[in-house]
């Protein structure tokens, strides 16, 4: 785990919501820590770290979480399974992290990502990205941190599919459908999916 980013939080016996505003007004973010053990511990970490590792880590990748208690250090590979944020301000207010184990597999969203400028765009189309993330189910150190995919040879019409897409060993798609994650469309298709949609608005 040494090339893994680390986040130190501290227990915490305090709950509510008066003390859980209270750690806020000090930078602090009340958090709990469970697995799949049945472990259940409550915390709370300092704002920035919490910030920055959200940051380097998203919402898929394995870092190493040190929980003080009483002097005491236990460590444990993690993700941030949830995390939750102000509506208006936009401040991290809770998070939960989940321990794994780095021999068992987990599902986990990865966000999506493209790269170059489509031939159909050129002609014309509009690029349309269906889904911003896919499910995967994998080792938690071989999932990726997003699927990246290059668009350059999508014509007009033409779509990228789930199973076109290409994953590291020991990690999976989880879908039933052969769906559609991006593809070109024409103006006129996307016009008419505008007022489809600002119909059904109405």
């Amino acid at each position: 785990m040494s090339n893994q980013s680390t986040l130190s939080v501290n227990v915490r016996s305090a709950t509510g919501k008066g003390s859980c505003r209270r750690m806020r007004d000090k930078a602090s973010i009340p958090g709990v820590f469970y697995n799949a053990q049945g472990a259940n511990v409550l915390f709370s970490a300092e704002r920035t770290p919490l910030q920055k590792l959200h940051s380097k880590v998203g919402l898929s990748q394995v870092f190493q979480l040190e929980i003080q208690d009483d002097g005491q250090t236990q460590q444990h590979p993690s993700i941030i399974r949830d995390i939750q944020f102000h509506p208006v301000k936009g401040n991290i207010t809770h998070v939960d992290f989940f321990g794994v184990d780095l021999t068992k597999k987990i599902n986990v969203y990865i966000p999506v990502e493209v790269t170059g400028k489509p031939k159909g765009v050129v002609l014309g189309g509009i690029l349309e990205i269906f889904r911003d993330e896919l499910e995967v189910v994998g080792l938690p150190m071989s999932i990726p941190e997003k699927i990246v995919i290059d668009v350059k040879s999508l014509e007009i019409n033409h779509n990228i599919h789930v199973q076109d897409l290409k994953l590291p060993d020991n990690v999976e798609f989880v879908f039933d459908d052969n769906f559609a994650v991006v593809g070109v469309v024409s103006p006129s298709a996307s016009d008419q999916e505008a007022g489809e949609e600002a119909e059904k608005a109405e």
